[in-house]
């Protein structure tokens, strides 16, 4: 008996469930409708044209370009680029720094379509070029704001794409050699993927980690992240034309096998 009294009320739980999908999913808007409301939106690439003057990690060789095929008369053309996958704005996913994790074509497309989160510290990085993300950072967001949706991306403003294509300002070495440029801290990275649960996160400069600490071969910071088994976004552009909050973004890259990094496009959505 009791056998059936738990039967007979799973199967009412499961048929409430069916009907309340049912009711919402009448509710919801169609994608015609969502697509009406997107396309009336504007769009913000976030994404540097990249080509063999790209700024890229000292460790990496320059991209070539050779036109393979030519026939003028039929206006037919073949390229072929040489690159690393790392190049441009670029995906790394977790396999990169993880031997067994996530591969660029492993990432669900349900990652790829996010709410995006700019935290902006530009006027921090003109006073400071070696500044990290602060925790105080993200609260001052969240009093604006409100708290970090789940599953969102978020982005480190620093206006440092405006030093884009030039690789020396990018890295701003100091006549020791030393390069001075911001990042973020692990104490923010593990509120926002611990607690938050953030989807990914990006950043204006060619590493997660400040420039200090690459100046060591070391990036804990990046390990960190891909670890977790999530994404990041380095060397974004134009983050100073999206807003701190409201807006979407769409991140995409080609579907390599096995892929352990490659340029991506990224587009914002505004609200």
């Amino acid at each position: 008996m009791d056998k059936i009294r738990i039967a007979v009320f799973g199967a009412i739980v499961a048929l409430l469930g069916v009907h309340a999908s049912a009711s919402e999913q009448e509710k919801a808007p169609s994608l015609s409708a969502a697509y009406a409301a997107l396309a009336s939106k504007t769009f913000v690439d976030l994404t540097h044209t990249f080509g063999p003057s790209t700024p890229h990690w000292k460790g990496f060789g320059e991209e070539t370009v050779k036109v393979l095929y030519s026939i003028p008369k039929d206006g037919f053309k073949v390229q072929q680029f040489t690159h690393v996958g790392q190049w441009g704005t670029h995906i790394d996913p977790p396999a990169h720094f993880h031997d067994g994790l996530r591969t660029i074509d492993q990432v669900p497309l349900s990652e790829m379509l996010m709410p995006l989160v700019v935290l902006d510290v530009h006027e921090k990085v003109i006073k400071n070029q070696d500044y990290t993300l602060t925790l105080e950072d993200v609260k001052a967001w969240e009093g604006k704001h409100g708290r970090i949706p789940k599953n969102a991306f978020v982005a480190m403003r620093t206006d440092w794409s405006k030093r884009w294509p030039d690789n020396v300002k990018m890295q701003n070495r100091d006549a020791k050699g030393h390069a001075h440029y911001p990042g973020w801290s692990k104490d923010v990275l593990e509120l926002l993927y611990e607690d938050r649960k953030i989807t990914a996160s990006g950043h204006e400069t060619t590493d997660t980690d400040p420039g200090f600490q690459t100046d060591k071969d070391d990036y804990p910071l990046e390990r960190y992240i891909l670890g977790l088994n999530h994404y990041q976004i380095e060397m974004l552009a134009d983050l100073d034309k999206v807003p701190e909050a409201g807006a979407l973004v769409f991140v995409t890259w080609p579907k390599a096998e096995g892929g352990t990094g490659f340029p991506a496009r990224v587009i914002a959505i505004l609200p």
